[in-house]
């Protein structure tokens, strides 16, 4: 009796339509990581991302520190279709610099980039797919799915706008460029309470500053308010190349607010840079009507297999509840 009951309720959550779309029921924010995931956050939903941090950078060869506070605020919208999304962000620094040859200091202040751009997933592989339970095996229902391995994939294109004007230049820095686009792949892959998301990026395109970089996140969700993440992010460049590690929390207090803090150091000296960041993630959804995309039906109008599939459900209930009502009453 003690088995039947397991593969009845089973039964029950297999039975309904597996369908997801891009909106979750609580916020998905990008922070507190560097990763984009592959998902947009669902059309007519506005989502606002803002970050406070400090850091600080030494390097021993040109002997030079600097440290200061910086703050990131990102926009991100879904419009048009459920798959896209636009977004823009905007980061501020303020630091002091000193040259430690010379011991002169300076203090640089200001809105350092915007960004502007968009992504749209191009490949969810749960897409149109249903996956059906085993009715003789609890545990072929509860065992790894290979499917799981194979990512959700979206693309992203933006445009990067300075605002720097060499304020934030390093004596080993080239010459930075008004405008360069980026582009970039994203991948996301879900491992029940894992989430695996990596993103490949060409970012300053065609300038002095062109460098190909790689982010890999991986976030773990300890419960439905806490979730804790591990980041490694590399720059591959002529004038720049480096490894850096992130970790941090984010804890959910309602299902549409996240608050979040992370650490991150990178490995060389040349320079060494340690940095921290607390920010806190909104989501406005009143607007949003849940849009199906993995099994479409015309909209008002129920299939003859849903007609089944319910049928079916209440079989299973009801056979679960006449065992639950003819069960003997447990001794201790």
């Amino acid at each position: 009796m003690s088995r039947i009951k397991p593969l009845l309720l089973t039964l029950l959550l297999f039975s309904t339509t597996f369908i997801h779309a891009q909106y979750t029921d609580v916020i998905n924010s990008n922070r507190p990581g560097k990763s984009m995931a592959a998902f947009s956050v669902g059309k007519t939903v506005l989502q606002a991302e803002l970050g406070m941090g400090v850091f600080r950078e030494e390097h021993d060869l040109t002997k030079y520190n600097a440290e200061g506070i910086t703050s990131d605020l990102a926009l991100r919208y879904g419009a048009f279709f459920e798959q896209l999304e636009f977004m823009a962000t905007l980061e501020y620094q303020n630091e002091v610099y000193k040259n430690l040859n010379t011991l002169k200091s300076r203090r640089n202040s200001g809105i350092r980039e915007v960004t502007i751009g968009a992504k749209y997933l191009v490949y969810d592989p749960w897409k149109n797919y249903e996956q059906k339970p085993n009715l003789y095996s609890w545990k072929a229902n509860h065992s790894f799915s290979w499917r799981q391995l194979i990512p959700a994939v979206g693309v992203y294109a933006a445009g990067n706008l300075s605002f720097a004007d060499g304020k934030y230049d390093r004596p080993t820095y080239p010459d930075e460029n008004k405008f360069s686009p980026t582009l970039g792949i994203l991948t996301q892959n879900q491992f029940g309470r894992y989430v695996l998301v990596m993103n490949i990026l060409a970012d300053k395109l065609a300038t002095q500053r062109e460098s190909f970089d790689y982010i890999i996140t991986v976030t773990y969700g300890f419960n439905s308010r806490w979730s804790g993440f591990i980041e490694h992010q590399g720059y591959m460049s002529d004038f720049y190349s480096d490894a850096v590690f992130r970790g941090g929390a984010a804890f959910l207090p309602m299902k549409n607010v996240q608050i979040d803090a992370a650490i991150g150091a990178n490995v060389k000296s040349t320079p060494s840079v340690l940095t921290g960041n607390i920010g806190i993630s909104w989501r406005f959804d009143e607007m949003y009507s849940e849009v199906f995309l993995r099994i479409p039906k015309e909209k008002g109008k129920e299939t003859k297999e849903d007609k089944k599939k319910k049928k079916e459900k209440d079989k299973a209930k009801k056979r679960l509840d006449e065992i639950e009502n003819s069960s003997p009453t447990p001794s201790n």
